[in-house]
């Protein structure tokens, strides 16, 4: 490249001299440029210097006439892109380096290098010819933005504002197929927020509004569609301004950080407060621990190519002074990222979710405020696609939607901790555990997606809500989880068949067999979510139902007025008797020997074929295991007791059915003897056990005073009623209706209030 010709051949500019001063001593004139030495060189120094191994391959070119060389400081890794470099207009004889008039003003206004010498550099025709060119371009960017208008995508209520996804290209004015970057911006109230996005973007028109007014003029999230830079640029709220819905309002801000791929802190402050750098850090901390996961789950259910979180997206921290130096300007030897990051460390925050940090500052003696440094910077972050890619308006649609779904509900302000940004509460599910108290570890309306509701910690047991969950022992060590649900009578046993059946099992217990609770069956203690009805087990209301039975077969009795007769051993006996046994109101004389039964007479029913019999005829015992009454001697007639080596052809299906009413004919027969004493006996039990036999959803005795539909006050003449559904407490005409409640257990009809019995579907 260094041809042996002479400066006066070539026509060069005498006026520009060689800035090396390597093989010359800087008279000489320049010939060329070498982009890469950030310098003119006259024919001997280009020559000399790029006889080097390490400076062979630098580009260089040859000075054309009105040549006038860039500007130094945007050349390098944090300057212009190729297409808007500027020009330099003097260049620092002690730094050596050439300067265009906006990198003059910003390192050479201020301290020792205010008084350095510089040369200025003369603009010929030609250079004037290339910026009216470069007016052009600028001039036609502006055309291409008069158009623009913002739109409200979310308001104040985390509420989406479109309606879908065409709507939202439609609103944004581009087309479906645009490949396009998100540009979002924050900062406290009062920074100018939407007066940089109108200035960086739009050539200062008013896209975004703005307000002198004390009042913030941006509520909710505003977007507009840059054509220029084909970006979907969104304002958003001030910081420290909102004074309701503050926690939705502030989780609103992650949602947009999390679908933008360069986010801009615009700071209108002399030095940097913390509030920037806490911001920052608990927006990372958040974006990590709950938006990454949610934004992957997106991509794999929408079927996007484009993935939505490989990384957080790029920050620029647009820093305006007045009064003071921009960050690192009093350590020239520290580039201010450093400085940043060693901020964040001191602050005990960590930014490790964002792609890079970068600072960007301008100081402003007098306004307005010269936005150029940030569109260049801008610029250059949006043409790194290494970890964020352009991507189509539909996909920022869906990723935005899917967080807001997710992410979404009242967050009571008044009962929120605000020593975090963005705690957990704005993004985990609010339900607590009504036992013990522990919140649900997963994300926000997780019950949509059919997933149930969680804890870090193991459960403690609540008699109130008895949350203890029995498995199958056996099936559990076979590898099976199998529930078990106690329950105390069939739902199709009558009152009396269910006491009955529950006393009998009771007195098997009684009469020291092993709790069936530490034989064959395993307890957990599970967690009580609000909701959820998953503890009204049968077994909760076993004791009141124990009580209806006795209520039941007291009025029963009462009703006879005979007291201890044989009228009520017959009625008993029917109750409880086994279905092949014949009714006592048909058994009019002895099946064997034909004498009629007078008032008086005792009926016995043979075990064996279930027919009636005096005691005369019946009087021998012997087992008769086929019917179910096991190896014990019980009464047989005579026919039945000479033919016992004769089996009875009995089913297996008849042994089934009758198995149920011989436990009840087993108790019947136990108390048969005392039944006259029922009635005077059954109330101070009643009184004595009733408290403690109160399921635990229904309100105490005590603290009813009066119906809870009516309002009439309770007294000695009006009782109170529970409704077996709501557990309220009501007069007789307000819960007369009957119902059966399986969610609380009671699978036949009882008591429940006339409320309760309009809801439909079972209760």
């Amino acid at each position: 490249m260094s041809a042996q010709t002479s400066p006066a051949q070539k026509g060069l500019n005498p006026g520009l001299l060689c800035q090396e001063s390597y093989a010359c001593s800087g008279s000489d004139e320049a010939v060329f440029e070498c982009d890469e030495c950030c310098s003119l060189q006259c024919l001997r120094c280009e020559e000399e210097l790029h006889r080097q191994e390490r400076l062979r391959n630098h580009e260089r070119i040859r000075l054309k006439p009105g040549h006038v060389p860039y500007c130094d400081p945007c050349k390098g890794p944090n300057g212009h892109s190729p297409g808007v470099r500027q020009r330099a207009a003097v260049r620092c004889q002690a730094c050596k380096i050439n300067l265009c008039l906006e990198c003059q003003k910003r390192t050479h206004s201020g301290g020792n290098k205010r008084r350095h010498a510089v040369t200025a550099y003369h603009v010929p025709k030609a250079q004037e010819f290339l910026e009216e060119e470069e007016m052009d371009e600028e001039t036609k960017r502006k055309k291409m933005t008069e158009k623009v208008v913002s739109f409200l995508l979310v308001d104040e209520n985390e509420e989406i504002q479109v309606s879908n996804e065409e709507d939202f290209i439609r609103k944004l004015d581009c087309k479906p197929d645009q490949h396009l970057k998100v540009v979002s911006i924050f900062g406290n109230t009062g920074d100018g927020k939407s007066h940089t996005l109108n200035h960086t973007f739009f050539y200062g028109r008013e896209v975004f509004k703005t307000s002198p007014a004390q009042e913030s003029c941006t509520v909710g999230v505003w977007a507009a569609y840059d054509p220029v830079h084909k970006v979907a640029v969104i304002d958003t709220e001030g910081l420290l301004g909102a004074t309701v819905n503050i926690s939705q309002r502030t989780r609103l801000l992650l949602k947009v950080l999390a679908i933008s791929d360069l986010v801009i802190y615009r700071t209108h402050a002399d030095r940097l407060h913390n509030d920037l750098f806490k911001f920052l850090g608990d927006a990372s901390e958040a974006y990590l621990k709950h938006f990454t996961k949610e934004l992957k789950a997106t991509t794999a259910r929408c079927g996007l190519d484009v993935p939505l979180s490989t990384l957080g997206p790029a920050v620029i921290i647009f820093h305006e002074t007045v009064h003071t130096q921009l960050l690192g300007s009093d350590h020239p030897s520290e580039v201010p990222e450093k400085l940043i990051q060693d901020r964040f460390r001191k602050l005990g925050r960590f930014p490790e979710a964002f792609s890079s940090i970068h600072y960007k500052g301008t100081r402003t003696y007098n306004p307005p405020t010269d936005f150029s440094g940030l569109r260049r910077a801008l610029e250059q972050q949006l043409e790194n696609n290494t970890t964020r890619s352009p991507r189509h308006p539909g996909v920022i649609f869906k990723a935005l939607k899917a967080l807001s779904d997710r992410f979404s509900g009242e967050i009571p302000d008044d009962q929120m901790a605000h020593s975090s940004f963005f705690p957990d509460e704005y993004f985990t599910c609010s339900s607590l555990c009504l036992s013990c108290g522990a919140g649900c570890k997963n994300s926000m309306n997780h019950g949509k997606e059919g997933v149930p509701h969680e804890a870090k910690s193991r459960c403690s047991y609540s008699h109130q809500y008895d949350n203890r969950v029995y498995t199958c022992k056996a099936c559990y060590e076979r590898g099976k989880e199998v529930s078990v649900v106690p329950k105390t009578s069939a739902s199709t046993d009558s009152p009396w068949m269910g006491l009955a059946k529950y006393a009998w099992s009771g007195r098997q217990y009684w009469f020291g067999n092993q709790d069936p609770v530490d034989t064959v069956v395993r307890t957990e203690i599970v967690h009580v979510w609000p909701g959820t009805d998953g503890f009204l087990k049968d077994n909760n209301n076993a004791a009141q139902r124990l009580l209806d039975g006795m209520n039941f077969m007291a009025q029963s009795v009462s009703e006879l007025s005979l007291g201890p007769t044989k009228a009520v051993t017959s009625w008993l006996t029917d109750q409880i008797a086994p279905a092949y046994w014949r009714p006592n109101s048909q058994i009019l004389s002895c099946s064997k020997c034909a004498t009629s039964f007078k008032e008086n007479d005792t009926k016995h029913h043979c075990r064996a074929c279930g027919e009636g019999f005096c005691d005369g005829c019946s009087s021998k015992t012997r087992p008769v295991p086929e019917r179910g009454w096991g190896p014990v001697p019980v009464r047989v007639c005579d026919n039945c007791y000479e033919a016992r080596s004769v089996q009875l052809d009995v089913t297996e299906a008849q042994v089934d059915d009758e198995g149920g009413t011989l436990i009840a004919r087993k108790v019947g027969e136990a108390v048969q003897n005392t039944l006259g004493a029922v009635v005077t006996a059954i109330d101070i039990p009643l009184g004595l056990v009733k408290d403690a036999a109160r399921p635990a959803y229904w309100v105490p005795d005590h603290e009813i005073l009066h119906c809870h539909s009516c309002r009439k006050e309770f007294s000695i003449k009006l009782s109170k009623h529970h409704c077996r559904a709501c557990g309220q407490g009501f007069c007789d005409e307000c819960s007369h209706d009957r119902r059966a409640v399986p969610s609380r257990g009671w699978d036949h009809p009882v008591r429940v209030c006339f409320n309760c019995n309009k809801k439909p579907g079972d209760l």
